[in-house]
């Protein structure tokens, strides 16, 4: 496949500051930036073996063409970070004036947008205009954040720690919407090179305890990414010291006993759930779910093919053989709940994953491993803890959870635009956890709450089970 020559680096790191920097203010600017550059390289990254035309194309209006992930992470910079923290005698002018019409997702404060529909028409900017779009912002973060006269200094260094964590969000919104896009062409073809053939069957599936009790869930510092919060000294400022404020605050909760799965559910386990004419039996599905399954035609998950020489799957390395062992993805909530209540068992509240998951490393499949594509589980190690009985809870594929996304008690957003980032998505979506095989592992913990309506499945997201302990 031709590839569209991108940068991947920047020489901007070099880029002289405004003026002299004092050596207890710099060092967090300059841990910040070697970051913002190891980001934004990595977008780059992602699309060094696509061509022009996989980048403009959209396949639906839930995924965006690359380009414009590219545009868009590049104006959340300019419109958080440089507009409002430049200095008032230097105000920042835009690159484009145009250019926020475009590339605003959904920030209702900031002004009116391009219909996200309607992104695949976006031919111009030019790939190359985006790319040079992406140089002028970076030049102008690295001034900006050098320089020791910044007002407000560490609330910019904290938001454009936000910027950073949301590209890196967009990143993995790149994989999966390459991968449906990929999905629809007729030549199949493959973003990475081919993945070595899996035929071993999933070991036995074992059950982790946890006890009934009152525990504590949430960022234990959650709202340090807020604005707000420019009271904070530099000092504290670092890449990991970071959670969206739907995160928090850290409160308690209570639990039942329960037990969770101590893997994910594999293609095997639901391919039995298929052909058990689990689609067709409508006492597994909730209303709205057998309601989308009729209408969309659904019969098994996004990617299965079912071929003259059994099952397969399309996957980011192109068409191949489905793998038993494997955990089974691009599962919506309506595809996870009914078959959690198939196999008589339910999916976790946020909390229950949260307690059992706390403990553990946080290591995985995620995107740094260079798979792409979610692995089977490692075999059983027998431990007499719940954070090490527990396999995949970090990367591979993210969990639905059954916990509506909601605020937890004393969530309070962030004033102004920044304040749209994840409130107002309150309603009519269910959470995720645990991170996927596309996630970068710095940007994941035990309290990332992600969350999708109940019909999404185009994501890396996948299930394990849970069941009440009676």
């Amino acid at each position: 496949m031709p590839a569209t020559v991108l940068p991947v680096s920047s020489p901007l790191v070099d880029a002289p500051p405004q003026s002299p920097v004092s050596a207890e203010a710099a060092e967090p600017a300059r841990s910040l930036l070697a970051r913002y550059d190891e980001v934004r390289a990595f977008s780059l990254t992602l699309c060094g073996s696509l061509g022009p035309e996989d980048l403009v194309a959209q396949s639906m209006p839930d995924c965006s063409p690359l380009k414009w992930h590219l545009a868009h992470t590049t104006w959340f910079f300019e419109a958080m970070v440089l507009a409002p923290f430049s200095p008032a005698d230097a105000p920042y002018e835009p690159f484009h004036p145009r250019y926020g019409f475009l590339f605003n997702s959904y920030y209702n404060a900031i002004g009116d947008r391009h219909a996200r529909p309607m992104r695949g028409v976006l031919t111009r900017p030019t790939t190359d205009e985006v790319m040079a779009y992406r140089a002028a912002v970076d030049e102008a973060v690295h001034r900006l954040l050098s320089s020791e006269s910044l007002p407000r200094r560490h609330e910019a260094l904290r938001t454009a720690l936000l910027g950073l964590h949301h590209e890196q969000q967009h990143q993995e919104l790149m994989l999966t919407d390459i991968e449906h896009l990929f999905s629809l062409n007729a030549l199949e073809p493959s973003y990475r090179p081919a993945l070595a053939r899996e035929t071993a069957q999933p070991r036995s599936l074992a059950w982790v305890d946890v006890d009934a009790g009152v525990y504590e869930i949430g960022w234990e510092g959650a709202g340090l990414d807020d604005p707000a919060s420019s009271n904070s000294t530099c000092e504290r400022f670092a890449y990991d010291d970071f959670a969206y404020d739907n995160e928090g605050p850290r409160h308690r909760v209570f639990l039942e006993s329960c037990s969770l799965a101590d893997r994910l559910v594999t293609n095997s386990e639901y391919l039995a759930f298929v052909e058990d004419g689990g689609y067709e039996r409508p006492e597994l599905w909730l209303d709205s779910g057998w309601a989308t399954i009729a209408e969309e035609g659904w019969q098994r998950p996004l990617y299965w093919r079912k071929t003259s020489d059994g099952w397969a799957e399309f996957t980011l390395a192109g068409r191949r053989e489905l793998a038993p062992a494997e955990p089974v993805s691009h599962l919506s909530y309506i595809e996870a709940d009914a078959f959690a209540r198939w196999a008589g068992a339910r999916l976790p509240t946020e909390a229950e994953w949260e307690v059992a998951c706390a403990a553990l490393p946080r290591s995985g499949n995620f995107v740094d491993s260079g798979r792409l594509h979610p692995a089977p589980a490692p075999l059983k190690v027998q431990t007499s803890t719940t954070s090490q009985s527990l396999q995949q809870g970090f990367g591979d594929l993210w969990e639905w959870t059954s916990s509506a996304y909601s605020p937890y008690p004393g969530y309070r957003a962030a004033e102004g635009a920044l304040g749209e980032y994840n409130g107002k998505f309150m309603c009519n979506q269910f959470v995720l956890r645990g991170g996927s095989c596309a996630t970068s592992q710095s940007h994941i913990r035990a309290s990332y709450r992600n969350f999708f309506p109940a019909p999404a499945r185009w994501q890396f997201s996948g299930l394990r089970l849970a069941r009440d302990r009676r």
